[in-house]
Order: C-alpha cells, then structure tokens, then sequence
C-alpha cells in the first residue's frame, strides 16, 4: 500500500478557512500547499478616505487575537505621519499592553494547544485528569492577559482606550501595582510550560536552515517594538523598507498573499526573535533560554513552542518592571495633536506570530492608502517548506504511522491563527 495523497481539509483561523494537501507522483514528493480558501477581507481598501483615528480602530479589527498589535502599528505608522511625538508615560502604556496580548496569546497556545499534541491527548480538556494542574495554570496565565489587556485598552478585545498621541484614561497606581504583583506570582505557572517543553523530545523530520526576521529594540535589551527590522543574513533594514523585506506576491492556491526574502522563505515569531535577540534576555527568562537552546533551534519549527513558553515568562517579569516606571511617572499627559494633516509612515511591531507591518499614506486629513502585511503571511512560504521535508522525509522512512497529526503538529508550532482547528484530515491511500 502505497502513500497517494495526504489532505488536511481544514486549518482554520488563518484569515479564514484553510488546509493543507501534499500530494505524491510515482512514490515520490510532488506538491504541497497550505491552501487559503477565503476571499480577501479588503480592509486596506475600506481604509481609504477616512481619518486616522476611524482606521486605527478598523484595521486592528483584522484579528481579535492580535488586536492590540494591529492597533500599536498602526498608532505608529499614524504618528510618524502626522509627525506625533508621544511622552514617555505613553510608551510604557503601550509596553505594558502589548504585554498583555503576549501573555494571553502565548500561554492559549503553548498550554492548550501545543501540549495536547507533545502529551498524546487529543485537547487540553483531555489532560485535565492527568495534567490538572498544567491546565489551570495556563488558564490563570492567559487570563492575566486578557485582563491586562482590559486594564489598558479597556476592553479585552479591540480596546479603543489606545489612541493616536497618548491615551483616553490611564490606570490608578494601586490598580497598577495589584497587576505588579500579580504578575511575579504567576511566574512559577508559565515556568511550568517551560520545563514541560524543555524535557519533551522534539521531532526532527522537518529540519530545514532557516532565514529569521524581527523587530530591533530601540535600547539594548529584548523587547517587541522597533523602527529597525534584524535579519539573521546578518542585514538590517529600516522598517519604512518593508515591503523590500516581504516582496509580496500571489499564488494560485492560496487568496492569502505570501512574502519571500531575497526569493527564500523566512520565519518570523518567537523563534526568530531568540534566534536574533536571545542573548539579551535577563532574569529567569535569560537562565531558561541558555538552559534550553541549542543549535537546533535554527532549523527547527517545533522549537517555537519553547521559545513562546520562554517569552511568557519575560512578559510577566517585565509587568513589574513597567508598572514601577508607570508608577514613578507624575501625570498623566495630554493627547498629542497632529503637527501636520498629511504625510506616509510605517509602523512595525512584534504580534505574537512575530513582525506585523502596517503602513499609511495621508493627505488633506485622510487616508489615501493603507498596506497591512501580517506574521501569517510572511510565514506560509516557510510553512510549506517544513511540511514539504517532513512529508519527504516520514515517506522515504516508512514512518506514516499519524502522518497526518504529525504535519499537522507542524503547522501547530508556527501557530498562525489555525491551530485551534486542525484536526479535520483526510488521507487518501492507494
């Protein structure tokens, strides 16, 4: 009997319905797609004509998993054009929301998601007999969250509390430092994803080099924010040079566009992010990344898991870190005012799926163009990729015991906004 065709008929969540189909020839690899079956949402193009201020509150209506990292480059791209310096206090504003969004993200995924598969259950309601307390601790860290995200957006999902120059209303210092603390006792619940990934055996079928892309910091430590995009080639752009960097093109399987670098796929996300900034990690996040990594993480997807397992553990160390700068701050400023009604910028952010490109043009007051390229869109070149060699590489070994689970545990790792619906799969045998 002989392997004919692998279909994954649905991988939702990933700007709507999609799947994979690897098809064999003669024995032998021929194709694979990650298929992407919905019509384009046209929000760039619903953009036009509106003031900034409607269109922040549109486009991060794109995603509400990532709604605060859609809203943070879009205020970005928004004030470089309308030459918008903002205080300090709202820079902090922003770090500590953007925290939120990567805790809740991270700990949904690496808790509920990911674990199922590594622990042989079918969801994460299956381990609750076995793991009850794996599971309540990843609840208690993505609800933290979504309720740091309510604190500082105002509502968990599309806040409008975040707005271009500043802020409506900011949080009281007591509500700040219950969050302060709260934060560091949760701390010892995200290690425990971490410790669960580091002593778990990642499969190796899929390796493949990789080219990683992120945000730089604008200040020598980690962080998810930066005007300057790092590539591992060892190059490094301005974020205004994105679409040099995303090259973005059609393919006739898929209505969601694709980037490639220099013509190669590339990765972006958490991964990536350790790849190119791992170092500067401190605290207990630093002591758990030089525990875990090694030269694998360059070529292996399934490592992504550990690395959003990590970087859960730094948000929650840097909650503290914000709140006592937050707290130290006097006022709370004023709402920055346009210094101009017309202009063009790029704004740049680390999403949970790693860096979200939003770009802006304006005139007389009002958008005349908007460009919006996402982490999933960046990343399904090198998606294909990785589920290519794996195919390959499980059929020239005979090893197409749950093929299907074991693609699909591929897929999981990038965790485009598909994970939480792969396990619809059809495989056809001859």
């Amino acid at each position: 009997m002989s392997l004919n065709r692998i279909k994954i008929e649905s991988l939702a969540r990933v700007e709507g319905r999609g799947g994979i189909t690897v098809n064999f020839k003669d024995g032998k690899l021929s194709k694979v797609t990650v298929d992407i079956y919905e019509g384009p949402r046209l929000l760039e193009t619903i953009a036009v004509g509106r003031i900034p201020s409607e269109v922040v509150s549109l486009t991060c209506r794109i995603c509400a998993i990532c709604t605060i990292s859609h809203r943070y480059a879009a205020l970005r791209a928004m004030e470089k054009a309308l030459e918008i310096e903002i205080p300090p206090k709202v820079h902090l504003m922003r770090e500590l929301m953007h925290c939120g969004e990567m805790i809740e993200s991270h700990a949904l995924h690496v808790f509920l998601l990911a674990l199922p598969d590594y622990l042989g259950y079918p969801s994460a309601i299956h381990m609750v007999p076995d793991h009850a307390e794996d599971v309540q601790a990843g609840l208690r860290v993505k609800k933290f969250g979504v309720r740091l995200m309510e604190l500082t957006s105002a509502r968990p999902i599309h806040g409008e509390n975040p707005v271009i120059g500043g802020f409506g209303k900011y949080p009281s210092k007591a509500e700040l430092l219950r969050f302060k603390y709260e934060a560091k006792s949760l701390i010892p619940d995200a290690e425990r994803g971490v410790e669960i990934l580091r002593n778990l055996r990642q499969p190796t079928y899929m390796e493949e080099g990789m080219i990683f892309m992120c945000t730089k910091p604008e200040h020598e430590g980690y962080g998810w924010v930066g005007d300057r995009i790092l590539v591992s080639t060892g190059e490094e752009f301005n974020a205004w040079d994105y679409r040099k960097l995303t090259n973005e093109r059609v393919v006739p399987h898929s209505m969601a566009k694709r980037s490639r670098f220099q013509n190669r796929p590339y990765f972006v996300g958490a991964l990536a992010r350790f790849n190119l900034l791992g170092e500067r990690l401190d605290g207990a996040a630093g002591e758990h990344f030089r525990r875990c990594y090694n030269l694998s993480w360059i070529r292996n997807p399934m490592y992504n898991n550990v690395a959003q397992a990590i970087e859960t553990v730094w948000a929650l160390e840097e909650v503290p870190r914000i709140v006592d700068k937050l707290v130290a701050c006097e006022e709370d400023p004023e709402i920055v005012a346009p210094s101009r009604n017309k202009g063009a910028g790029s704004g740049a952010v680390e999403a949970p799926r790693g860096t979200l490109y939003h770009h802006y043009e304006i005139a007389d007051g009002k958008v005349i163009h908007a460009d919006i390229i996402t982490p999933t869109a960046q990343f399904l070149d090198m998606m294909e990729e990785h589920i290519r060699v794996a195919a390959e590489n499980l059929v020239k070994e005979g090893d197409t015991e749950d093929v299907e689970l074991k693609l699909e545990m591929i897929a999981r790792a990038y965790d485009p906004c598909i994970s939480c619906a792969t396990h619809l799969v059809k495989v056809n045998w001859e």
